[in-house]
């Protein structure tokens, strides 16, 4: 220990003797542990992250797919992760070796409530509330900060409403008062009573950017939110999740489910047709860790957080060859200090010990600035990553396991790339040093100097081509004709159904919205949908076109009102679009998309053809609609969707619910419209007031659940390109700065052992050019030595990254030169200025050092 403290006394005595070193080192380390850091910040916060309950390794999940929200028919692969009320029943029943299974609604988002506390005189707020199963809080182990949790008789049929709040609403919303608690509000007008809070910290069952404010019991479903499909056993939407016993094998477990599941689905509706029983044999489930909740977020970041977490490492790989060349620097500057300690009697393992102590001393100071880099980085990387989002639950604090990680990657990089500086400083002979003059000394830099230049350049050249490469992507996906218009318009999301309207009812209520926007000046049109053009929704169903035979094929589809193509800017190009006497009572029409003429009908005029639902129980319901126009190829949901086809229903007409032997208008949940589309003929400031005050005039429980204009819509569909490819420039630009500094750190180096050389040459006449041009054919050398290895590690890089980009398969000439012109202007740059300081060497002054 004593020895110990001497070795760091000495160490800090060096560093600060030094400081420029010691700050250019701090600064690369901190930068490249920083990246990594802020990376593994969020990888730990969304890809690592356990949920906030009593032991989550016991958790498992029945499903191993993203799937959302409401879905009917059957997969082709037998693969299930969503399940109807009746086959939760089923598990529950059959399945022993879990100790409970709970059921949760998959599809909440898109579902938004209206909560309204009786007796208040503030308005109702449309909130996102999610019905779960009456044992859900017990299997999570959870306590409630306030009141009671749901207990199974909450959840019986024909039970009063009870619900349970989060505990971040009941801070936000209500700032912790006990009263809320027995309380009676009103959730989408039906009278209900909380009857506790949930625990702080629990967001539910899944990470998402708005996690539930509400919990429900799921048997009050249909009465709340008006779904008949929970109780149809041919419609899945709920995950389950269950807390399995002690010693219970999983496989044999995934087996039994699997087998009991094929049992369940072969007598339904669903599996009555010949293609669904060929698939039937091949049904089963995968058993996944529940620990973490559902894994939605996590399928969908994923493949990114592992691609920024690659790109972090190669720019920590960059900082540590630019270390590695200091600390070489540096041992080789004190050579004759360790020669004199050396011939004084250290032994070179005392000596490599002192050095490796300063190296990793360096690292441990850089590993705690980086912390800091990553606190702040990690923020960054959450507001870019989820703009304008306050309520999620991730934190960019960096938890214990990224201080570890932090940690340890300073401790790694202090001992990886200071012990072979140590080791060469080491090796020194004493008399040999201490004889040597500045001309026998007078050398370049190492060939392990120069390698590790050479590799940054390389390094650097990868990381500027995915830059560029992601940059180009980018801007690709967003200048793609999407046959959309997003000048002046505006959309609100709301929920009729939640305001208490019956579908039957929903026309009138259209009617008067219409009227009174087109009321408002300035408002040129106004559009009712179900959903809009570029949000992360899609409705979608097997087709059938009417006397032709069924090709297999689906569709997307959308309702929407008479203005609703010109409100979004898209063009019918034959025939015509909805009108306003396209009613309820009226012929059913729709109107299709390009794309579904060339699937359905090839080079024949679809107008006047009938076309209907395919697939089980859907027999004569193939000529439902009467095709009477075609619009253009308007992109919805993504531009990554290609071949979209898409058809269009009028808002308040049946839609021929699939499967639906009852009354279909009764139980027609398309006829809500979710979107509110609003053109007007110029900006208007404070519109989104002018929106929600109108809709209160018509009713006070018709509330807005989301305002954007269309251009943000548009814009919120690019967020994780968006944030990639600001990263890879950030983290390339990072590289390259590395890499500059590096060559021309061991540019100086060379120049300054070299000095006596150079004054020589230069008092025997030799030109300032011609010493200028031998400095920087030196750097140069290196770079292009590091551009021959970077380009062909860049072109073979791209296949693990091609899935990420737009329309993008390999590197291209134009992204290839400017990655590589940057990189050389880089490294002239680098070299000129030790270069023009050779060239103004004294030869007096340099001939007297010897």
């Amino acid at each position: 220990m004593r020895v110990l403290l001497q070795d760091l006394s000495y160490a800090f005595r060096q560093l600060r003797k030094t400081p420029g070193f010691t700050v250019t080192v701090l600064l690369t380390l901190a930068l490249g542990i920083g990246a990594n850091s802020a990376i593994f910040t969020l990888v730990n916060a969304i890809l690592l992250h356990n949920l906030p309950v009593t032991d989550p390794k016991t958790l498992i999940r029945i499903g191993d797919k993203d799937d959302c929200c409401v879905n009917g028919g059957w997969h082709d692969d037998g693969d299930y992760s969503l399940f109807a009320t009746d086959t939760y029943s089923m598990l529950k029943k059959n399945l022993p070796e879990f100790e409970e299974l709970a059921a949760m609604e998959s599809g909440y988002a898109w579902r938004p409530i209206t909560v309204r506390r009786a007796g208040s005189q503030n308005g109702a707020k449309s909130v996102i509330g999610t019905f779960v199963s009456g044992n859900y809080f017990r299997v999570f182990g959870l306590s409630p900060a306030a009141g009671r949790l749901f207990v199974d008789g909450d959840d019986l049929k024909g039970a009063p409403i009870t619900a349970v709040m989060s505990y971040e609403a009941w801070q936000q919303d209500y700032a912790g008062d006990p009263s809320v608690v027995g309380s009676a509000v009103y959730i989408n007008t039906r009278p209900a009573m909380i009857i506790g809070v949930a625990p702080k910290g629990f967001y539910g069952d899944r990470i998402d950017t708005n996690p539930p404010k509400y919990f429900l019991p799921m048997n009050s479903m249909d009465e709340v939110i008006g779904a008949p499909y929970f109780t149809d056993p041919d419609t899945q939407w709920a995950y389950i999740i269950g807390r399995v016993k002690p010693g219970t094998s999983l496989p044999a477990l995934q087996a039994k489910a699997s087998a009991l599941l094929k049992q369940e689905y072969a007598p339904l509706k669903t599996f009555t047709d010949q293609r669904a029983q060929k698939v039937l044999p091949r049904t089963h489930v995968v058993l996944t860790p529940g620990g973490g909740g559902i894994q939605n977020m996590q399928d969908g970041y994923k493949d990114h957080l592992k691609l920024l977490q690659w790109i972090a490492s190669l720019v920590l790989l960059v900082a540590c060859a630019n270390i590695a060349n200091l600390l070489l620097v540096r041992g080789m500057s004190r050579r004759a200090e360790i020669s004199i300690r050396s011939a004084l009697g250290a032994q070179r393992s005392r000596i490599v010990r002192q050095l490796l102590t300063e190296s990793v001393l360096l690292s441990g100071m850089g590993g705690l600035l980086g912390l800091a880099v990553s606190y702040l980085g990690a923020h960054a990387l959450l507001a870019l990553a989820f703009p304008n989002q306050q309520n999620m639950p991730l934190t960019a604090s960096p938890s214990l396991l990224v201080i570890g990680f932090a940690f340890a990657l300073s401790l790694v990089t202090g001992v990886l790339f200071g012990l072979a500086p140590a080791l060469m400083a080491a090796r020194t002979q004493p008399a040999e040093a201490l004889r040597s003059n500045a001309r026998t000394t007078a050398h370049g830099a190492s060939f392990l100097q120069r390698a590790l230049v050479v590799l940054q350049a390389a390094l650097s050249l990868v990381l500027l081509v995915a830059a560029g490469l992601f940059a180009q992507s980018l801007n690709k996906a967003e200048n793609v004709d999407m046959k959309l218009d997003a000048t002046n318009r505006y959309i609100a999301h709301i929920n009729p159904q939640a305001a208490g309207y019956k579908n039957t009812e929903v026309e009138p209520l259209y009617q008067a919205i219409v009227d009174r926007f087109h009321a408002i000046p300035g408002v040129l049109k106004v559009g009712l949908a179900t959903y809009t053009p570029m949000e992360e929704n899609n409705w979608g169903s097997g087709v059938k076109v009417q006397g032709e035979p069924d090709l297999n094929k689906g569709a997307s589809w959308v309702k929407g009102t008479a203005e609703y193509f010109d409100s979004v800017g898209t063009h019918v190009v034959m025939g015509r679009g909805f009108t306003p006497q396209d009613t309820m009572n009226a012929p059913p029409v729709a109107v299709v998309n390009q794309e579904f003429v060339k699937q359905f009908f090839g080079n024949r005029n679809p107008i006047g053809h009938r076309f209907g639902f395919s697939g089980p129980g859907n027999a004569g319901k193939d000529g439902a609609h009467e095709i009477v126009g075609v619009v253009e190829d308007t992109t919805y949901t993504s531009v990554y969707w290609k071949n979209h086809t898409m058809y269009f229903l009028p808002l308040t007409q049946p839609a021929g619910i699939p499967n639906n032997t009852d009354n279909p208008i009764d139980k027609d949940q398309s006829m809500y419209a979710g979107a509110l589309v609003i053109q007007t003929a110029y900006p208007i400031a404070g519109l989104e007031k002018t929106v929600g005050d109108t809709l209160a005039s018509i009713n006070p429980n018709l509330t807005i659940v989301k305002f954007q204009t269309f251009q943000q819509q548009i814009d919120d569909r690019f967020i994780d390109e968006r944030l990639i490819a600001r990263l890879t420039s950030l983290f390339g630009l990072l590289a390259l700065l590395l890499a500059a500094i590096g060559l021309y750190g061991v540019t100086a180096y060379t120049v300054l052992r070299r000095t006596p050389e150079i004054g020589i040459r230069m008092a025997l006449g030799a030109p300032r050019s011609h010493v200028i041009g031998k400095v920087m054919r030196g750097a140069m050398l290196q770079a292009v030595i590091g551009l021959a290895i970077g380009i062909p590690v860049a072109i073979f890089c791209v296949r693990y990254v091609k899935s990420q980009l737009y329309e993008i398969t390999s590197v291209n000439v134009p992204v290839m030169a400017i990655a590589i012109g940057v990189l050389v202007l880089a490294a002239a740059i680098a070299g000129i200025i030790p270069a023009r300081r050779a060239a103004s060497i004294d030869p007096v002054r340099a001939l007297r050092i010897e």
